[in-house]
Parts: structure tokens; C-alpha cells; sequence
């Protein structure tokens, strides 16, 4: 796995970790937001790649330095390796909705500190920053969070936006000082069945694209595939606005 900083302003970092080559799990993005020391963890990832993201982000930053951890819904390629970062710091306050606080303790971590999430959302602070979760049930857990960085710019979508790509993929959509409308339209075949299938509501979709569209967003994150940045974080919204979507009711 490769560790990326994509956005850096004085003691306040964010680190993309993400696969390139592994074909025996789904491709998965871990991201990490440092803000004084302080880091936090967004959808830590599953049991079988946690030897991989650990040593990544070690390369970057000390691991004493993760104090807490965002877990957008229970999926396990999401929070499975949650006993295993439990084991070596049991100090790390995880963050969940409250619909998945008892589930996700089925990972095997009982002594894990995981705070419940209410539905409307609230703040996580991180360091000397608040980080704003942001509601977006149905998409496509029944309870779904999101994460947004007013500071940098960042919203970690979790699996909005998410692309099942072929192994080697940047990891961008495109290269953030160019806009080539081409390598938007190329990289979004790769996302239409994902959000066709695994995404079951119009209206909590569209509930969600105009509550993000209202949000200066540089770097659009999701949980797989590639960033979506500049001009393709709008296409993005636009195409997913427009998308039909919860194809096996079809």
C-alpha cells in the first residue's frame, strides 16, 4: 500500500493510504487527518490488509500520534481490523453511529471505547480542529456518517464516489493542476454499477447532494477507487444527483 499527503498547511496534514495491487480483498482507501499531533483516523479498513495500512502510515507519521478513529457504518472492509488497533493502543476513541456501536464490537474488541454518534451528526476535534460529521443515511448503510474539513477542504465521503478500479490506478481521478473532462468520463464507468447496486435510496441520495453541494469542497475522498478533485468533485455531485439508483428493486 502507498501513503500520500494531499493537503498540508502548517501542523495540519491529511494522508491518503490506498492499494494498488492487492486482488484478494476489495480495494480500499484508509485516510488519516493530523491536525497538531493529533491524528484521526477515517474507516480504518478491514482485518486482512491492517499489517499493510499500519506500516504505510507509520512511514509518515508516529503511531502514538493516532488518538481517535471514525467508523462511517459496520461494513467489515471498513472496521474489521478494529480489535487489532485496539491491541496496540487501547487509548484510541472510536466514533460510529449508535446503531453500530453493538455490532461492530462483534470484531472482538469488548474493551474498545466506542462512542455512539447521533443521527443528525455533530463534531469530532481533532487536535485544534473541529471536523464536521456530516448525516448521509441509506448510502448506503441504514446509519451512515460522513466527514468534512472546513479547513482543508476535505469531505471523506466513505463509499460515495467510491470506483471498483483495475489494479495500478493513481490516486486521483486526474492530476489536481490539470482539468480533463476525459479522465472524469473514463474513471466513472468504473463507479456506475457500484452505485447503481449498493446505493438504495433516490431521495436520501439527492438529500445528500444538496446538502454537500452547499460545501467548498477541494478534495472529495471516498473509501474506494480515487479523489475526486477541482472541477470532477461538482461532475461528481451533478452525475451522482442524476443517477437512478437501488437497480435491484428494477
Amino acid at each position: 500500500m502507498k501513503t500520500e499527503k494531499f493537503f498540508s498547511e502548517g501542523d495540519h496534514s491529511w494522508y491518503s493510504v490506498y492499494d494498488q495491487d492487492e486482488a484478494r480483498v476489495i480495494d480500499s482507501n484508509v485516510y488519516a487527518v493530523q491536525v497538531d499531533g493529533h491524528t484521526l483516523l477515517c474507516d480504518p479498513g478491514g482485518f486482512e490488509i491492517f499489517p499493510q495500512v499500519f506500516s504505510a502510515l507509520a512511514d509518515v507519521l508516529p503511531p502514538s500520534s493516532i488518538k481517535s478513529a471514525f467508523v462511517s457504518h459496520q461494513d467489515p472492509d471498513i472496521a474489521s481490523s478494529l480489535p487489532l488497533w485496539n491491541a496496540c493502543s487501547p487509548d484510541i476513541v472510536w466514533h460510529t453511529s449508535k446503531l453500530w456501536v453493538s455490532f461492530i464490537r462483534h470484531y472482538g474488541a469488548l474493551d474498545a471505547n466506542i462512542q455512539g454518534l447521533p443521527d443528525e451528526g455533530g463534531e469530532l476535534v481533532v487536535g485544534t480542529s473541529r471536523i464536521q460529521v456530516i448525516p448521509a443515511h441509506y448510502l448506503h448503510a441504514s446509519a451512515n456518517f460522513h466527514l468534512y474539513d472546513p479547513t482543508a477542504k476535505v469531505l471523506f465521503s466513505g463509499d460515495v464516489g467510491a470506483a471498483l478500479l483495475p489494479p495500478g490506478h493513481a490516486a486521483f481521478v486526474d492530476r489536481r493542476d490539470v482539468d480533463t473532462p476525459a479522465a472524469f468520463d473514463a474513471h466513472i464507468k468504473h463507479a456506475e454499477f457500484f452505485h447503481r447496486r449498493w446505493m438504495p435510496s433516490n431521495a436520501a441520495k439527492r438529500n445528500w447532494c444538496e446538502r454537500v453541494s452547499k460545501l467548498q469542497i477541494d478534495f472529495l475522498c471516498p473509501q474506494h477507487g480515487a479523489i475526486y478533485t477541482g472541477k470532477n468533485v461538482a461532475r461528481f455531485i451533478d452525475w451522482f444527483d442524476q443517477l437512478d439508483v437501488g437497480s435491484a428493486l428494477g
